[in-house]
Protein backbone atom coordinates (compact mmCIF):
# COMPACT_ATOMS: atom_id res chain seq x y z
CA UNK A 1 0.00 0.00 0.00
CA UNK A 2 0.65 3.77 -0.91
CA UNK A 3 0.06 6.69 0.85
CA UNK A 4 -3.08 8.47 0.30
CA UNK A 5 -1.05 11.88 -0.72
CA UNK A 6 1.30 9.52 -3.20
CA UNK A 7 -1.59 7.95 -4.09
CA UNK A 8 -3.10 11.45 -5.36
CA UNK A 9 -0.03 12.26 -6.66
CA UNK A 10 0.12 9.56 -8.84
CA UNK A 11 -3.31 9.31 -10.41
CA UNK A 12 -3.23 12.85 -11.35
CA UNK A 13 0.36 12.23 -13.19
CA UNK A 14 -1.21 9.31 -14.64
CA UNK A 15 -3.97 10.79 -15.73
CA UNK A 16 -2.02 14.09 -17.20
CA UNK A 17 0.04 11.55 -19.36
CA UNK A 18 -2.53 9.67 -20.58
CA UNK A 19 -4.22 12.80 -21.96
CA UNK A 20 -1.27 14.23 -23.38
CA UNK A 21 -0.40 11.01 -25.26
CA UNK A 22 -3.81 10.91 -26.65
CA UNK A 23 -3.48 14.59 -27.84
CA UNK A 24 0.01 14.48 -29.29
CA UNK A 25 -0.64 10.70 -31.32
CA UNK A 26 -1.66 10.85 -34.71
CA UNK A 27 -5.46 10.64 -35.48
CA UNK A 28 -6.59 6.81 -36.30
CA UNK A 29 -9.79 6.30 -38.04
CA UNK A 30 -12.10 3.37 -37.49
CA UNK A 31 -10.72 0.85 -39.45
CA UNK A 32 -13.69 -0.88 -42.26
CA UNK A 33 -12.36 -4.40 -41.02
CA UNK A 34 -13.48 -3.87 -37.34
CA UNK A 35 -16.88 -5.09 -38.72
CA UNK A 36 -15.83 -7.82 -40.23
CA UNK A 37 -15.77 -10.40 -37.25
CA UNK A 38 -15.96 -14.17 -37.47
CA UNK A 39 -18.82 -15.81 -36.59
CA UNK A 40 -21.69 -14.69 -38.63
CA UNK A 41 -23.61 -17.68 -38.84
CA UNK A 42 -27.23 -17.18 -38.27
CA UNK A 43 -29.70 -18.78 -35.96
CA UNK A 44 -33.64 -18.77 -34.91
CA UNK A 45 -33.62 -15.91 -37.55
CA UNK A 46 -31.35 -14.37 -35.42
CA UNK A 47 -28.21 -12.41 -37.82
CA UNK A 48 -24.55 -13.27 -36.03
CA UNK A 49 -26.56 -15.32 -33.26
CA UNK A 50 -23.08 -15.76 -31.13
CA UNK A 51 -22.17 -12.34 -30.80
CA UNK A 52 -25.96 -11.08 -30.44
CA UNK A 53 -26.85 -13.86 -28.17
CA UNK A 54 -23.87 -13.55 -25.97
CA UNK A 55 -24.72 -10.27 -24.58
CA UNK A 56 -27.62 -11.71 -22.71
CA UNK A 57 -24.79 -12.12 -19.91
CA UNK A 58 -24.33 -8.18 -19.77
CA UNK A 59 -28.56 -7.99 -19.34
CA UNK A 60 -28.26 -10.50 -16.47
CA UNK A 61 -25.66 -8.62 -14.38
CA UNK A 62 -26.65 -5.31 -15.21
CA UNK A 63 -30.50 -6.11 -14.14
CA UNK A 64 -29.68 -8.36 -11.01
CA UNK A 65 -26.86 -5.79 -9.71
CA UNK A 66 -29.29 -2.75 -9.94
CA UNK A 67 -31.96 -4.27 -8.07
CA UNK A 68 -29.14 -5.33 -5.47
CA UNK A 69 -28.87 -1.76 -5.20
CA UNK A 70 -32.26 -0.97 -5.07
CA UNK A 71 -33.46 -3.66 -2.57
CA UNK A 72 -30.53 -2.96 -0.50
CA UNK A 73 -31.29 1.20 -0.43
CA UNK A 74 -31.98 1.27 2.96
CA UNK A 75 -29.35 -1.31 4.43
CA UNK A 76 -25.82 0.48 5.08
CA UNK A 77 -24.31 -1.52 2.05
CA UNK A 78 -21.73 0.82 2.16
CA UNK A 79 -19.96 3.33 4.68
CA UNK A 80 -21.04 6.14 3.11
CA UNK A 81 -24.72 5.79 1.45
CA UNK A 82 -23.76 8.23 -1.83
CA UNK A 83 -20.91 5.44 -2.65
CA UNK A 84 -24.14 3.85 -3.96
CA UNK A 85 -24.08 5.96 -7.09
CA UNK A 86 -20.92 5.01 -9.12
CA UNK A 87 -22.29 1.51 -8.85
CA UNK A 88 -25.69 2.44 -10.45
CA UNK A 89 -24.18 3.72 -13.22
CA UNK A 90 -21.86 0.73 -13.32
CA UNK A 91 -24.94 -1.65 -13.89
CA UNK A 92 -26.88 0.94 -15.64
CA UNK A 93 -24.22 0.59 -18.12
CA UNK A 94 -23.61 -2.70 -18.03
CA UNK A 95 -27.86 -3.04 -18.57
CA UNK A 96 -27.67 -0.75 -21.72
CA UNK A 97 -24.67 -2.35 -23.60
CA UNK A 98 -26.58 -5.46 -23.87
CA UNK A 99 -29.16 -3.53 -26.36
CA UNK A 100 -26.62 -1.60 -27.71
CA UNK A 101 -24.53 -4.35 -28.52
CA UNK A 102 -26.82 -6.72 -29.75
CA UNK A 103 -28.16 -3.62 -32.18
CA UNK A 104 -25.08 -3.24 -33.40
CA UNK A 105 -24.01 -7.21 -33.80
CA UNK A 106 -27.48 -7.48 -35.94
CA UNK A 107 -25.75 -5.21 -38.71
CA UNK A 108 -22.63 -3.97 -37.60
CA UNK A 109 -21.62 -0.60 -39.25
CA UNK A 110 -20.22 2.75 -37.56
CA UNK A 111 -23.60 4.02 -37.31
CA UNK A 112 -24.89 1.18 -35.06
CA UNK A 113 -20.95 0.97 -33.46
CA UNK A 114 -22.03 4.15 -31.23
CA UNK A 115 -24.65 2.49 -29.12
CA UNK A 116 -22.47 -0.20 -28.55
CA UNK A 117 -19.71 1.62 -27.36
CA UNK A 118 -21.60 4.55 -25.56
CA UNK A 119 -22.89 2.87 -23.17
CA UNK A 120 -19.51 0.86 -22.15
CA UNK A 121 -18.60 3.83 -21.10
CA UNK A 122 -21.35 4.34 -18.50
CA UNK A 123 -19.62 0.81 -16.57
CA UNK A 124 -16.08 2.05 -17.24
CA UNK A 125 -16.24 5.47 -15.89
CA UNK A 126 -18.51 4.19 -13.37
CA UNK A 127 -16.20 1.78 -11.85
CA UNK A 128 -13.30 4.74 -11.44
CA UNK A 129 -15.01 6.87 -10.16
CA UNK A 130 -16.43 4.23 -7.59
CA UNK A 131 -13.19 3.36 -6.52
CA UNK A 132 -12.01 6.68 -5.95
CA UNK A 133 -15.01 7.18 -4.07
CA UNK A 134 -13.63 4.57 -1.86
CA UNK A 135 -9.87 5.27 -1.81
CA UNK A 136 -9.52 8.83 -2.31
CA UNK A 137 -12.39 10.33 -0.80
CA UNK A 138 -16.23 10.24 -0.99
CA UNK A 139 -16.24 13.75 -2.18
CA UNK A 140 -13.92 13.21 -4.86
CA UNK A 141 -15.35 10.35 -6.66
CA UNK A 142 -18.62 11.94 -6.73
CA UNK A 143 -17.42 14.87 -7.89
CA UNK A 144 -15.49 13.70 -10.65
CA UNK A 145 -18.24 10.90 -11.34
CA UNK A 146 -20.46 13.53 -13.92
CA UNK A 147 -17.01 14.40 -15.37
CA UNK A 148 -16.03 11.24 -15.87
CA UNK A 149 -19.24 10.29 -17.73
CA UNK A 150 -19.02 13.63 -19.81
CA UNK A 151 -15.89 12.08 -20.62
CA UNK A 152 -16.70 8.44 -21.73
CA UNK A 153 -19.68 9.58 -23.71
CA UNK A 154 -17.88 12.91 -25.58
CA UNK A 155 -15.07 10.21 -26.53
CA UNK A 156 -17.55 8.10 -28.26
CA UNK A 157 -19.45 11.54 -29.89
CA UNK A 158 -16.55 12.79 -31.13
CA UNK A 159 -14.83 9.51 -32.48
CA UNK A 160 -18.78 9.19 -34.67
CA UNK A 161 -18.78 13.21 -35.36
CA UNK A 162 -14.96 12.79 -37.03
CA UNK A 163 -15.62 9.57 -39.04
CA UNK A 164 -17.29 11.94 -41.68
CA UNK A 165 -13.84 12.95 -42.66
CA UNK A 166 -10.95 11.39 -41.56
CA UNK A 167 -11.88 9.63 -37.86
CA UNK A 168 -10.23 9.83 -35.16
CA UNK A 169 -10.53 6.89 -32.49
CA UNK A 170 -8.00 8.67 -30.27
CA UNK A 171 -9.89 9.62 -26.98
CA UNK A 172 -12.03 6.82 -26.84
CA UNK A 173 -9.17 4.60 -26.96
CA UNK A 174 -7.35 6.85 -24.42
CA UNK A 175 -10.76 6.49 -22.32
CA UNK A 176 -10.46 2.65 -22.16
CA UNK A 177 -6.66 2.49 -21.55
CA UNK A 178 -7.29 5.02 -18.84
CA UNK A 179 -10.33 2.77 -16.77
CA UNK A 180 -8.24 -0.47 -17.59
CA UNK A 181 -4.76 0.72 -16.22
CA UNK A 182 -5.88 3.27 -13.31
CA UNK A 183 -7.67 -0.13 -11.33
CA UNK A 184 -4.60 -1.50 -10.21
CA UNK A 185 -3.10 1.99 -9.33
CA UNK A 186 -5.91 3.02 -7.18
CA UNK A 187 -5.53 -0.64 -5.67
CA UNK A 188 -2.60 0.70 -4.31
CA UNK A 189 -4.54 2.86 -1.57
CA UNK A 190 -5.72 2.02 1.63
CA UNK A 191 -9.13 -0.09 0.69
CA UNK A 192 -12.23 0.31 2.88
CA UNK A 193 -13.86 -2.18 2.15
CA UNK A 194 -13.05 -6.31 2.10
CA UNK A 195 -12.74 -8.22 -0.75
CA UNK A 196 -10.07 -5.90 -2.68
CA UNK A 197 -8.76 -8.59 -4.52
CA UNK A 198 -11.91 -9.13 -6.47
CA UNK A 199 -10.97 -5.90 -8.57
CA UNK A 200 -8.10 -7.74 -9.64
CA UNK A 201 -9.98 -10.64 -10.58
CA UNK A 202 -12.44 -7.97 -12.88
CA UNK A 203 -9.42 -6.05 -14.18
CA UNK A 204 -8.08 -9.94 -15.25
CA UNK A 205 -10.92 -10.37 -16.96
CA UNK A 206 -11.19 -7.42 -18.97
CA UNK A 207 -7.81 -8.03 -20.19
CA UNK A 208 -9.40 -11.78 -20.76
CA UNK A 209 -11.94 -9.62 -23.11
CA UNK A 210 -9.50 -7.68 -24.85
CA UNK A 211 -7.01 -10.40 -25.80
CA UNK A 212 -10.12 -12.72 -26.49
CA UNK A 213 -11.63 -9.89 -28.73
CA UNK A 214 -8.24 -9.15 -30.93
CA UNK A 215 -7.99 -12.94 -31.69
CA UNK A 216 -11.51 -12.91 -32.66
CA UNK A 217 -10.83 -15.15 -35.87
CA UNK A 218 -7.77 -17.22 -34.65
CA UNK A 219 -9.96 -18.52 -31.54
CA UNK A 220 -13.11 -19.30 -34.43
CA UNK A 221 -10.82 -21.21 -36.64
CA UNK A 222 -9.12 -23.09 -33.82
CA UNK A 223 -11.98 -24.60 -31.48
CA UNK A 224 -13.54 -25.74 -35.26
CA UNK A 225 -15.42 -22.83 -35.62
CA UNK A 226 -17.68 -23.89 -32.15
CA UNK A 227 -17.29 -19.86 -30.59
CA UNK A 228 -15.52 -17.10 -31.99
CA UNK A 229 -13.03 -14.95 -29.79
CA UNK A 230 -15.62 -11.82 -29.68
CA UNK A 231 -18.42 -14.20 -28.54
CA UNK A 232 -16.05 -15.09 -25.74
CA UNK A 233 -15.18 -11.32 -24.80
CA UNK A 234 -18.97 -10.70 -24.31
CA UNK A 235 -19.17 -13.69 -21.84
CA UNK A 236 -15.73 -12.82 -19.90
CA UNK A 237 -16.98 -9.01 -19.68
CA UNK A 238 -20.30 -10.07 -18.73
CA UNK A 239 -18.26 -12.31 -16.14
CA UNK A 240 -16.61 -9.21 -14.88
CA UNK A 241 -20.22 -7.30 -14.16
CA UNK A 242 -21.07 -10.24 -12.70
CA UNK A 243 -17.70 -10.44 -10.25
CA UNK A 244 -18.58 -6.48 -9.27
CA UNK A 245 -22.13 -7.78 -7.62
CA UNK A 246 -20.81 -10.85 -6.12
CA UNK A 247 -18.28 -8.34 -4.69
CA UNK A 248 -20.27 -6.17 -3.21
CA UNK A 249 -22.77 -9.13 -1.72
CA UNK A 250 -19.78 -10.27 -0.06
CA UNK A 251 -17.48 -7.60 1.25
CA UNK A 252 -18.25 -5.58 4.35
CA UNK A 253 -16.16 -2.33 5.70
CA UNK A 254 -13.04 -2.59 7.67
CA UNK A 255 -13.25 -1.75 10.89
CA UNK A 256 -10.80 0.07 11.38
CA UNK A 257 -11.51 2.54 8.63
CA UNK A 258 -12.28 5.81 10.26
CA UNK A 259 -14.81 6.53 8.71
CA UNK A 260 -16.68 3.49 9.23
CA UNK A 261 -19.75 4.60 10.92
CA UNK A 262 -21.57 2.92 14.25
CA UNK A 263 -24.40 2.09 11.49
CA UNK A 264 -22.29 0.54 9.38
CA UNK A 265 -20.26 -1.12 12.29
CA UNK A 266 -23.76 -2.46 13.94
CA UNK A 267 -24.35 -4.14 10.09
CA UNK A 268 -21.46 -5.81 10.43
CA UNK A 269 -21.96 -7.17 13.28
CA UNK A 270 -25.41 -8.69 12.60
CA UNK A 271 -24.21 -10.29 9.57
CA UNK A 272 -21.49 -11.91 11.37
CA UNK A 273 -23.75 -13.74 13.54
Amino acid sequence: MISKKLGVALLIAFTLIIGVVALLLPRVPQPLSYHDFADQRSWLGIANFGDVSSNLLFAIAGLLGLIFLWRTSETPLFVDPRERWPYIFVFLGLFLTAFGSSYYHLAPDNARLVWDRLPMTFAFMGLVSAMLAERVSVGAGLVLLPVLLLIGAGSVFWWWHTESGAGDLRFYAAVQVYAVLILPLLLLLPPRYTRSSDFAVIFGLYVLAKILETADRRIFLADHQVVSGHTLKHLAAGVAGLCVLGMLRKRRPIMGSPKCSQKSRRYVARRRR
